[in-house]
């Protein structure tokens, strides 16, 4: 049987890709898993038996047999993992693309996601114009460190692994709401890279597709 992932019924990101369940099904169209989807309203998502899968009742949440997983990056470990095409072979390699996976999520993520909270969330606050400059601060300074750790290479740690799959995914985020990657002419080919992908656009399209109500299916 296939895996089940869920997702939005009502995406906020009309459909753009950002939306977390995007990162899962990325993944699965790397190592070529097929997997199912069950989509899931915001009323939903609070209910006991949602929130028995995700405790804090968001997506995605993963299930395949008797494993339950909620957390996108503990779902993409998961498959990378079990999974033939997103962690290298070698052990230290295979760490090091690991590591990458947490600092997209734990160093990169948290500025840009304060960021796109002020901006959504907390615009008609008096305090959101004075703190914008500090923010933007901080996420230049995750960029400016990033982009001199990539250099002119392809991908983090040679091969494509889950590591560039959550870090592109992360700036991806930044991408749709801002021009400060184009100050970062490496990280932004980087992300084109990451974009260009077959199983990423597949990854995109079937997240699309909800929204545009084509399919729920990958």
């Amino acid at each position: 049987m296939n895996p089940t992932i869920t997702a939005f019924e009502s995406s906020p990101d009309r459909g753009r890709g950002l939306a977390r369940d995007t990162r899962i099904r990325w993944a699965l169209e790397e190592v070529g898993q097929p997997y199912e989807v069950r989509l899931v309203s915001f009323k939903a998502m609070r209910q006991a038996a949602h929130m028995a899968l995700h405790p804090f009742g968001q997506i995605p949440t993963y299930e395949e047999g008797d494993l339950r997983l909620f957390e996108s990056g503990a779902i993409v470990l998961h498959l990378a993992e079990h999974h033939v095409g997103l962690l290298p072979d070698d052990a230290h390699a295979r760490m090091r693309a690991i590591a990458w996976m947490f600092a997209a999520l734990n160093t990169v993520e948290p500025p840009i996601l304060e960021r796109q909270n002020a901006k959504l969330l907390e615009r008609d606050k008096p305090w959101t114009e004075q703190r914008m400059p500090a923010v933007e601060d901080r996420i230049r300074d995750r960029l400016h460190q990033l982009s001199n750790r990539l250099g002119d290479a392809a991908w983090l740690e040679g091969a494509f692994s889950a590591g560039d799959l959550m870090m592109v995914s992360v700036l991806l985020r930044l991408k749709a709401s801002s021009d400060m990657l184009d100050e970062y002419p490496n990280l932004a080919a980087y992300v084109a890279r990451g974009e260009a992908r077959p199983a990423y656009k597949r990854a995109f399209d079937a997240q699309l597709a909800v929204f545009t109500g084509q399919s729920s299916t990958g």
